[in-house]
């Protein structure tokens, strides 16, 4: 069954907050570990900067299609809100958040960014609209290793507001999976040209959710304390087996070569 657009977007909303018990107290009386802090401040700033990575986006062929606009813009206010939540939990830590974080990372990319986006404009257009599968992969690959990384810190850290809080995001997460999942499986199936092209991306290009914006440090770290341990390895093929099942791209192995690059690092 097709994805219902019209249906996600009159239902999307901000994550809340506001009816959970006091975040503030919560995390007074229990503070996250200095590692599950560490993740959380690279998880808000990946999430605030989704506008930025909508923006390179809309100069592809993706921005054609009225379907994909709309999910795009849906998406977009979804991930906005998940940053603002995890803000809440930075702010409950007395640690820099919102804006003050946001306007740091995004003057970190420095003029760099500008050229960034306009090889992402360029490599689309010589793809042509075969790029959109790829887009639609790359989606559905990024939305389950961030629900998979939320998930895994909920598990590390056994914190019962940082759970609630969690949870709720990812099931928003969930959503967004769903259509890229099945745009991608739509149009891979279609096109063996986009199945080829979407292969070596995905082998050649893809890189770990945030690896483009954050330091590498810092990347190398939530990975490693992530992907950690007999649990982390078995998420990692979990992820690869949902990636095996889009049309052309089983074998690729993508989460396992990451988990042990990144966890023999940590």
């Amino acid at each position: 069954m097709a994805f219902d657009v019209d249906s996600f977007a009159r239902t999307a909303a901000p994550v809340r907050t506001d009816d959970l018990d006091d975040l503030a107290a919560q995390f007074a009386r229990r503070p996250l570990s200095e590692g599950g802090l560490r993740c959380l401040r690279y998880m808000h700033d990946v999430e605030s900067y989704t506008v930025c990575y909508l923006r390179d986006l809309l100069l592809t062929p993706s921005h054609r299609d009225p379907r994909i606009t709309t999910f795009l813009t849906v998406w977009n206010y979804e991930e906005h809100s998940h940053g603002v939540a995890l803000a809440s939990v930075l702010a409950a830590h007395g640690e820099p958040h919102g804006d003050e974080r946001n306007a740091a990372v995004r003057e970190r990319q420095g003029r760099l960014e500008g050229v960034k986006a306009m090889l992402t404009a360029a490599a689309a257009a010589l793809v042509g609209e075969d790029f959109v599968a790829v887009h639609m992969s790359v989606g559905a690959v990024n939305e389950w290793t961030t629900r998979s990384g939320y998930a895994r810190l909920i598990e590390r850290e056994q914190h019962p507001a940082l759970t609630a809080l969690l949870t709720r995001i990812m099931a928003q997460e969930s959503r967004h999976i769903a259509f890229y999942a099945s745009e991608a499986r739509t149009r891979l199936a279609a096109s063996r040209r986009a199945r080829l092209v979407t292969r070596w991306a995905l082998r050649r290009r893809w890189s770990p959710v945030g690896s483009g914006v954050m330091p590498a440090e810092e990347t190398a770290f939530v990975l490693g304390h992530l992907l950690a341990g007999e649990s982390g390895r078995r998420e990692a093929e979990r992820i690869d087996a949902q990636i095996d099942r889009l049309p052309g791209q089983a074998g690729l192995g993508l989460l396992t070569g990451t988990a042990r690059r990144y966890a023999a690092a940590s």
